[in-house]
């Protein structure tokens, strides 16, 4: 299928910070034969994982305040809002109140991350 939708409901959000609340699930990865992925990152207020990011990634918010900490400072996205980060990028995502959080990333980020 070349069209598809998806919502949060459709992603399995996984725990992926022990001991935090932050959850991941991918809705598009390798399973549908793509080298990209899509998923939904769901953090609560006061969440927050360092990572350096090892693909070019975008961060759409659809819910709440969020955060990525860099060497460059802090950038603030509210819902609505998408966020950039370039591959080798350090960063820290923070959950200023309880969020959902598009993710976009090539190439598919857990093969990247290997």
């Amino acid at each position: 299928m070349s069209v598809q939708k998806f919502s949060i409901q459709d992603a399995p959000l996984e725990r992926f910070v022990p001991d935090q609340d932050v959850f991941l699930g991918d809705v598009i990865n390798q399973a549908n034969g793509d080298s990209m992925s899509v998923g939904w990152a769901r953090y609560s207020k006061g969440a927050r994982n360092e990572y350096t990011i090892t693909y070019d990634e975008a961060l759409i918010v659809t819910k709440g305040r969020f955060t990525v900490r860099s060497a460059e400072g802090d950038l603030t996205a509210n819902a609505g809002e998408v966020i950039y980060l370039s591959k080798g990028t350090a960063v820290t995502y923070i959950a200023d109140e309880d969020c959902d959080v598009v993710y976009v990333t090539y190439p598919f980020w857990r093969d990247a991350a290997v």
